[in-house]
């Protein structure tokens, strides 16, 4: 196949973003220049600072009898084990595929066993821990967490919950079958932000909702480019053939002399349609959550591409928006949104005031008696616009249980102090918008609007996109 798949030409690229709404001035050559706001994927707050006032007392609640297996100990594991050690957990075992990210683990469980397969902990290990953490690349989300599950086990896994469509339906139904404590890990969930945004709405303030239009910084990383040629020799530390998983095996090229990542391990993989979900995939989930828990929509009726840089045979491209329609429902009506990365913008609402810019990233949610600017990722610092109705309408009134956490909410209900379902975004809520959003990396693959049956998953219109709903999988990891 050709190397280079292009959707658009660059003429047609910048009419179609300009039709979209997108400010001209995020258009650069052909794709878009990125924010210089590179922030972190996680939020800066701690699950200790968001359940410090819910903890009795002041005090930190202790489970030392809850024993946690941990798959990924590197990146966002050092998150998950900062979440889980103050609470006293127990751990037997862990598992990452690079022994050079082991030293999480060994400090804070110094008798711990490690592996590189995860496969084989569960086998060898899975009587002797009750729940798992799994923060890896996004092709391992499923076999990881369905494994867990089945093994029934309590199970927090990290955003997006899945690398296709179809594996977040399963794990959906999977926590129907298996009545497990789960949790995805899009932090913000518990944080102020959302929980404001939901009252917002839900006031009836700012009339109807509309449109909802979402950025995003992202991506940080190299996109839309070509695999890299050659093979480097693989460190003794690594097991490449664990890491590449499920994924059609490829040769292991390492970082450039003087880098730390290479162009697929550590942290590159985001860009590669074999292992990650690009920049939708990446931050959806935490910069969409807002419009999922707020508006609760139904299955869109169809998605669409709105422009896009271009796209290779490997890897998602570097700048993009992508639209989807979602219905009316239980007496609420449908909405549209918008998704834009790469540098994209959405065009600004009515009665936005002159020199007011947007952040670099965060959303709008627009509708017919106002509108509601919501900064950064996590919900931070909403907003009415403009800001003669901020003041006019103030704070909405509270609706919603405030969090102890977002790892508490789940480790409560490993231990059986809160319900299973208690964490929020348990893959009754993190499964169906896993699905939705990743919807969108499909209709950008075929470059098509595609009109979408749930019940039946599969698209009613291009039988040919149906391939890109699922995946298959190397011997070994299909489960």
């Amino acid at each position: 196949m050709n190397d280079e798949k292009s959707t658009t030409t660059r003429r047609t690229f910048v009419k179609s973003a300009i039709a979209s709404g997108v400010t001209v001035a995020a258009l650069a050559e052909l794709g878009c220049a990125t924010s210089q706001d590179r922030r972190a994927g996680a939020p800066q707050s701690s699950d200790a600072e968001a359940g410090a006032a819910a903890a009795a007392g002041g005090a930190v609640p202790k489970y030392p009898d809850l024993r946690i297996a941990y798959v990924g100990t590197g990146g966002i594991g050092g998150y998950h084990f900062e979440n889980t050690v103050e609470h006293g957990v127990q751990c037997p075992c862990f598992c990452d595929v690079d022994r050079r990210e082991w030293g999480n683990a060994t400090k804070h469980f110094p008798s711990a066993r490690g592996y590189q397969d995860y496969r084989e902990m569960f086998d060898k290990e899975h009587k002797n821990f009750d729940a798992v953490m799994i923060g890896v690349p996004d092709h391992h989300h499923y076999p990881a967490t369905i494994i867990a599950m089945q093994h029934g086990k309590h199970v927090y896994t990290q955003k997006p919950l899945t690398h296709t469509v179809w594996e977040a339906r399963q794990l959906t139904e999977a926590a129907r079958k298996y009545k497990v404590a789960t949790q995805m890990g899009n932090q913000g969930h518990a944080l102020e932000g959302w929980r404001l945004v939901y009252e917002y709405v839900h006031s009836g303030k700012l009339g109807r909702i509309q449109e909802v239009h979402t950025w995003t910084d992202r991506p940080i990383w190299p996109q839309g480019i070509g695999r890299p040629e050659g093979e480097d020799p693989v460190p003794p530390e690594l097991n490449w053939d664990v890491w590449v998983g499920p994924a059609p095996m490829r040769p292991y090229v390492g970082p450039k002399p003087g880098e730390r990542n290479g162009p697929y391990h550590r942290f590159n993989w985001r860009a590669w349609w074999d292992f990650g979900c690009g920049a939708l995939g990446d931050m959806a989930c935490h910069t969409m959550d807002g419009l999922f828990w707020a508006l609760n929509p139904p299955p869109p009726r169809f998605v669409e591409p709105l422009c896009s840089s271009p796209i290779t045979e490997d890897a998602f491209p570097n700048a993009s928006g992508v639209r989807w329609e979602f219905p009316g429902t239980w007496g609420r009506p449908g909405f549209t949104a918008y998704w834009y990365d790469g540098g994209l913008r959405p065009p600004l609402p009515p009665g936005f005031e002159v020199g007011r810019k947007l952040p670099g990233t965060g959303n709008l949610f627009v509708g017919t008696k106002a509108s509601l600017l919501v900064s950064g990722d996590y919900g931070e610092s909403p907003r009415v616009v403009p800001e003669v109705k901020h003041k006019e309408i103030g704070k909405p009134p509270k609706m919603l249980e405030r969090s102890p956490g977002h790892v508490l909410e789940w480790l409560m209900a490993c231990v059986g102090e809160k319900p299973l379902d208690y964490p929020k975004s348990n893959f009754f809520y993190a499964g169906p918008m896993t699905e939705t959003i990743l919807l969108g990396n499909v209709a950008l693959r075929t470059g098509r609007r595609l009109e979408w049956d749930s019940a039946k998953l599969e698209f009613r219109n291009l039988p040919e996109a149906n391939a890109f709903v699922s995946k298959e999988y190397r011997e070994g990891w299909k489960f």
